[in-house]
């Protein structure tokens, strides 16, 4: 049995750290995420051949899968790859990190995103969504579902094509009693989809996740107002307030939780693996307020260092 099982997009990282300058040379804006063609990609990374490059899978709802492994979990994850050497490498390194991969491939290339971390820390993504924006409803597990304890889902595969899989896989885990998780991602995607985004929120989930921003953009509301107003919707409701910790709601109780002090060297994949710690809690009846330390220490392990993922497991019995 998968404690949770995450669905969405199979993106394999390319991270480069780099001055201000190289971002220029690109023609890319700094601290900003650009979708770019496969051939846009190709002349990216044929320009960057000769520097240093960290190679590892990546994606939201998969970062957050290897999380819950490396908290001692069970993860599994529902993607889709192209049929090249990069989908090969993406599928064998999900399943190296102690994930289950319930992974399709197509004949479109390996989505994928090119990353850029400056001496500041900040992060500029060049992405390829590539065999990413073909998963569809026969791609989702229903076996697979039916086995876990909570299905996780990121926000972007609510939107457009992707979102007939993401509702299917709802449908899934409400017909088998397992509990869905979301989270809204990006503020321009909750504002461009709010109705919608309510509804779906509404309709299917148990739990979730939200920055400042995305709650903003979800509530018109900022922080302890807009958790009261999604708490409204779901069972748990989090708000991630960055180097302020985080706010969350279980039933009548709110849980203030503490950052964890540590020197940032790269913030991606910090709320991946927040979330990792707050669905590893629930699944094995972890109490909340226990829930936001393991999640908050978790986070910040990810932040001091390079890569969006961790590779050492984390005893959360010391938590």
């Amino acid at each position: 049995m998968s404690e949770v099982i995450g669905i969405g997009s199979a993106l394999l990282d390319f991270t480069y750290e780099v001055d201000d300058d190289i971002l220029k040379k690109l023609g890319l804006k700094k601290g900003t995420m650009s979708l770019i063609t496969e051939a846009g990609s190709e002349k990216i990374l044929q320009k960057m051949k000769e520097y240093p490059v960290k190679v590892s899978p990546g994606g939201s709802a998969a970062n957050t899968m290897a999380g819950i492994a490396v908290l001692g979990g069970s993860g599994a994850f529902i993607g889709k790859v192209g049929n090249d050497i990069n989908g090969k490498v993406y599928i064998a390194e999900t399943e190296k990190f102690g994930v289950k991969a319930y992974i399709n491939s197509t004949d479109t290339m390996t989505g994928h995103a090119i990353t850029f971390i400056t001496p500041d820390s900040e992060r500029t993504f060049a992405t390829n969504l590539g065999a990413a924006l073909s998963l569809r409803p026969d791609d989702v597990s229903e076996e697979a579902i039916r086995k876990s304890a909570i299905l996780h889902i990121e926000g972007y595969l609510l939107e457009g094509d992707l979102k007939d899989a993401s509702v299917h896989a709802m449908e899934l885990a409400k017909k088998h009693k397992v509990k869905i998780s979301v989270d809204l991602a990006d503020p321009s995607l909750i504002t461009r989809n709010l109705g919608e985004f309510k509804g779906i929120v509404r309709n299917y989930a148990d739990i979730v996740f939200v920055n400042e921003d995305e709650a903003e953009a979800f509530t018109q509301k900022k922080s302890r107002e807009a958790l009261d107003f999604i708490h409204l919707f779901c069972e748990v409701a989090v708000v991630k307030l960055g180097a302020g910790g985080s706010l969350i709601k279980q039933g009548d109780m709110v849980y203030t939780v503490k950052p964890e002090k540590t020197k940032v060297v790269n913030t991606n994949g910090a709320g991946d693996m927040y979330a990792a710690g707050i669905l590893f809690s629930i699944a094995n009846g972890i109490p909340m307020e226990r829930a936001g330390r393991i999640a908050s220490y978790a986070a910040a392990k990810v932040v001091g260092q390079a890569e969006a993922r961790l590779n050492e497991r984390i005893d959360v019995g010391t938590l």
